[in-house]
């Protein structure tokens, strides 16, 4: 049983890591259809986060039929279907058929809900943070993308249709080692012997009413929606604001993406040790400070000089702002794995509905900020704007945070309703 559960979780990791490379390859293949098709920021932001739309929408359904049928069997079908259709890509040649193609390759996407429940069925609710934080370093993928694809792209002359040819076939040669060297997780093969009937879609739905857990869905919009939609829109950002070429600025982005994705494992075993709440305070403190900093525009200042006026820019240096990326992707590594300890403990019956609808919830975030920052940036003019917005958005999920904390220990201590007066001093007297 130890080496097959090894071997589940390091077949899943490896699978749903190739899944997120070709689900994030529009961050790099994006700039060159934006070139070809002539495509403004806005009309850039939609087509990069089209695929997210579809990964996101799939992620219930996926992770309903997961817990239902067995992840092994729906992971294995998800990839396969995924590879066809983004290899229908190359064949688009109009914005409206780029569009559709994403939606297509955007089931990708969708293996992490199917991943979280065949995986989490291997394991006891005292592991599962740290399992699944381990699964989930396959955004890794994201990263591999944005350092791999300018380099191939490069190799093969600027073709990105072979590029994304070569993507399909991984894609595919991974669905199929992944169900000829898995086998069904102990749940799924307990209730096939016990012949026992599968919980309805609808049963499997009734967590859903709870307000926890959409609760646990806005967290995971910033912390997992947000470091998508990074992902994606950073190399636009890097050739825009500091005018880097394709190549550096996908090495830049990637410098983001990896440790927003290695260190979940981390914040699996950190949520199993300190708890996921103090995790969670401490993703998000650290991330309002991060894109509070990063959030401040390049400005350019004219002042009186002895021969003269004197103008000069002030905005955040390259290094500087690389830096403070790397911090940002570390705690939004941290605070995905923190979100989905909670799952498995307050929903262990329902990890794939209730992990489907809060990964859906979160990949609507990679969908919709793409389009935002798009937006902020034709109509505002000012690149750092996305941060602008990031930094409201988090505070707002920490608010709600913290007082629905206060309100849950208010509830299971009454006696903290009370006022609070302050012990009487000691005060000697010399």
């Amino acid at each position: 049983m130890f080496k097959e559960r090894q071997k589940a979780l390091f077949i899943s990791t490896f699978s749903f890591t190739v899944c997120f490379a070709v689900w994030t390859i529009f961050s790099i293949i994006g700039i060159k259809i934006k070139e070809e098709l002539g495509l403004n920021d806005t009309q850039f932001g939609l087509l990069i986060a089209t695929p997210i739309l579809t990964g996101s929408l799939s992620r219930i359904f996926l992770g309903v039929w997961a817990d239902q049928y067995g992840g092994r069997l729906v992971f294995f079908l998800q990839m396969l279907v995924s590879a066809m259709a983004t290899l229908l890509l190359t064949t688009a040649s109009t914005y409206p058929m780029f569009l559709l193609a994403a939606l297509g390759l955007g089931l990708s996407g969708g293996g992490f809900a199917v991943g979280v429940a065949y995986v989490s069925a291997w394991y006891p609710a005292e592991k599962q943070g740290t399992v699944l934080g381990i699964f989930g370093m396959g955004n890794v993928g994201a990263a591999i993308t944005n350092f791999g694809a300018p380099l191939l792209l490069v190799a093969l002359g600027g073709e990105w249709k072979t590029v994304v040819q070569i993507y399909a076939l991984c894609l595919a040669v991974t669905a199929v080692l992944f169900f000829l060297f898995t086998k069904t997780d102990p749940i799924s093969q307990k209730r096939k012997e016990s012949k026992s009937k599968t919980v309805g879609f609808l049963e499997q739905m009734a967590p859903l009413k709870n307000l926890q857990v959409w609760r646990f869905s806005l967290y995971y919009f910033f912390v997992f929606g947000a470091f998508v939609a990074l992902a994606l829109w950073l190399p636009r950002y890097y050739v825009g604001a500091y005018g880097l070429d394709l190549k550096t600025a996908g090495l830049l982005a990637a410098c983001y993406a990896l440790p927003g994705s290695v260190f979940r494992a981390l914040g699996g075993w950190m949520s199993d040790k300190f708890g996921a709440r103090a995790v969670m305070y401490w993703t998000f403190l650290a991330c309002i400070c991060c894109t509070f900093i990063i959030s401040y525009p390049s400005t350019d200042y004219i002042v009186s000089g002895i021969e003269g006026p004197i103008s000069f820019n002030i905005t955040i240096p390259l290094w500087l702002f690389v830096t403070i990326t790397v911090i940002l992707g570390f705690f939004m590594s941290l605070g995905k794995a923190a979100v989905y300890k909670h799952i498995p403990v307050y929903y262990p019956k329902h990890v794939g509905a209730v992990g489907g609808i809060v990964g859906l919830v979160g990949g609507l975030g990679g969908f919709c900020l793409p389009i935002i920052f798009g937006l902020m940036n034709d109509f505002i003019g000012i690149w750092t704007s996305c941060f602008m917005f990031l930094t409201v958005l988090i505070s707002l999920a920490f608010a709600w945070m913290h007082f629905a904390i206060q309100r849950m220990e208010r509830n299971q201590y009454p006696e903290l309703r009370g006022p609070k007066d302050f012990p009487e001093l000691n005060i000697k007297k010399r």
